[in-house]
């Protein structure tokens, strides 16, 4: 896993350059914006599960059929496996967004995830849209903290729909 710094290193070392206005410019912000993305983990590991409840209550509330039988999150089992994912995506989006880099997700959670979900049968569009409720109940509770630019929550869950949702072939 490499966080913002890592990766803009890598980057520079591999080209054999030293750092430019660009790369100074991006150390200073994300240096800048540590200690609300720690504040912004905090936040969101102390209400983790009241969270992804949340999102799930919301998530069934807006797509009913799927609850109902025949429904992809219908059964205990299924229902759990959803919430657990869910839970998945909050905890490795905190990652990235505390490393400023989503190189963690698709190392970590999006390499293959459409397949297999495509295997299973589990349905991506409910899936990209419990993504979308989590992000904008975590950046409400990050709000919460006083935190008050919240743009920065919105990159990994952002790029967790973007690599999940359908693609153009």
């Amino acid at each position: 896993m490499r966080d913002a710094v890592t990766s803009l290193i890598k980057n520079y070392d591999v080209a054999g350059r030293y750092f430019d206005r660009n790369a100074i410019d991006t150390l200073k912000d994300y240096f800048d914006s540590g200690t609300a993305r720690v504040q912004a983990a905090a936040a969101i590991n102390s209400n983790a599960a009241a969270l992804v409840k949340q999102a799930g209550s919301k998530l069934f509330e807006e797509l009913p059929e799927l609850i109902r039988p025949g429904g992809n999150a219908y059964t205990t089992r299924r229902l759990a496996a959803c919430l657990r994912d869910m839970d998945y995506y909050l905890r490795y989006a905190t990652y990235a967004l505390v490393a400023g880099n989503t190189n963690v997700l698709d190392e970590r959670v999006l390499q293959g995830l459409r397949e297999t979900y495509n295997s299973l049968g589990v349905p991506i569009g409910p899936t990209v849209r419990g993504v979308q409720i989590l992000k904008d109940l975590v950046k409400e509770q990050v709000a919460g903290v006083g935190i008050a630019n919240t743009a920065f929550v919105e990159e990994p869950f952002d790029h967790i729909t973007r690599e999940l949702s359908e693609r153009d072939v």
